[in-house]
């Protein structure tokens, strides 16, 4: 569905992608166009979506907006439409994507914006968009300033992030005695003699398997979330991990102890941070004093310093242990749009 374009040299066009294998064929330019947007998170990917889209999605609920300048890909929102608990737009990924935004080429934000933003004020119609867990300094800020219809801000999630330093650093960062503990469990988990893995794209499906299942006895009891034990997570996230390593969006660690792996660490990786996605951890680990938390982050930061990514984010939720490092608190953004005359539907589901 093409919404129109401007008969100008190097114009912009403006269409709705309703059709799977459209989007499944987007695969190039839409990389190309992450590349080009300063601030895509990993969970802006192909990779990463179109899986969640082959796991999670429904028939007839696709709605991704695209912008081109000619051949060239320069704008998208990736959205579906749902029914419940009203008529909503809103992003491919769901609630197992930590970061949502639109994609805008950094080279011609001046005019993608506002044509991103009537384009998506065409596919709203009847339905009231509804982008949540937007993380501050993203695209879709933008694109809300030039809705032309009425909007709302919310807040959402709570993110910790990390500059990407040598870990020594960030040990300094930390009050004397809480240095010294963590120096001390470094030594007890240096002394165990674990070993570090990168797995490679073939080696992904069993590395998922072992992750998905250490994941399950680290927090057996202890309420584990219950979407990671579905087989849908399962086939998305190792059909997501094996694209990402391949691109390099994507690295997935283990940590194995005389041959055994024992823990297991999914990072997501873009231009902008390094994202800590998912790990898993064998919980005899503790009865040999390591520490497995210390463990990962030492591996995570110095790898974001030796790729020049300059942000290590622990991600979603403020559970204390990610204190301990002092990190920078960053409270994600829901944005409400609609058009002036589902105002009432708004106000609803604010």
């Amino acid at each position: 569905m093409t919404f129109g374009s401007s008969g100008s040299a190097g114009a912009l066009s403006v269409t709705l992608c309703r059709d799977p294998r459209q989007f499944a064929a987007l695969e190039e330019p839409w990389n190309r166009l992450v590349r080009a947007c300063p601030t895509a998170t990993p969970f802006q990917s192909h990779a990463w979506l179109h899986s969640w889209w082959l796991s999670y999605g429904k028939d007839g609920r696709l709605r991704i907006v695209l912008v081109r300048r000619g051949e060239e890909l320069v704008g998208a929102a990736a959205l579906m439409l749902v029914h419940r608990p009203l008529p909503l737009l809103v992003p491919l990924g769901g609630g197992i994507t930590d970061y949502f935004d639109v994609l805008v080429a950094a080279a011609h934000a001046d005019q993608v914006v506002p044509a991103l933003a009537n384009g998506l004020h065409r596919a709203a119609r009847g339905a009231v968009v509804d982008l949540r867990e937007v993380r501050p300094g993203a695209a879709a800020e933008a694109v809300y300033a030039a809705w032309p219809g009425i909007g709302s801000k919310l807040t959402d999630s709570t993110c910790m992030e990390l500059p990407a330093m040598p870990f020594d650093e960030l040990v300094k960062r930390m009050p004397s005695s809480g240095a010294q503990r963590v120096r001390a469990k470094l030594r007890k988990t240096d002394a165990a003699g674990i070993e570090e893995h990168e797995v490679t794209e073939q080696e992904v499906p069993r590395a998922v398997r072992t992750l998905l299942r250490l994941h399950e006895k680290q927090w057996r009891g202890r309420g584990v979330t219950p979407e990671h034990l579905k087989p849908r997570f399962a086939e998305h996230l190792t059909r997501a991990t094996r694209r990402m390593v391949r691109a390099g969006e994507g690295r997935l660690a283990e940590f194995r102890l005389d041959g055994k792996v024992v823990a297991a660490n999914l990072t997501l990786l873009s231009g902008a941070l390094s994202g800590g996605y998912l790990y898993g951890a064998d919980p005899d680990l503790r009865d040999r004093k390591v520490d497995v938390a210390t463990l990962l982050l030492r591996y995570e930061t110095t790898r974001a310093l030796a790729e020049g990514r300059p942000v290590v984010s622990f991600l979603r939720g403020n559970e204390p242990y990610k204190n301990h490092w002092r990190p920078r608190t960053v409270v994600n953004q829901r944005f409400l749009m609609a058009t002036a005359a589902l105002a009432p539907l708004l106000r609803l589901h604010e």
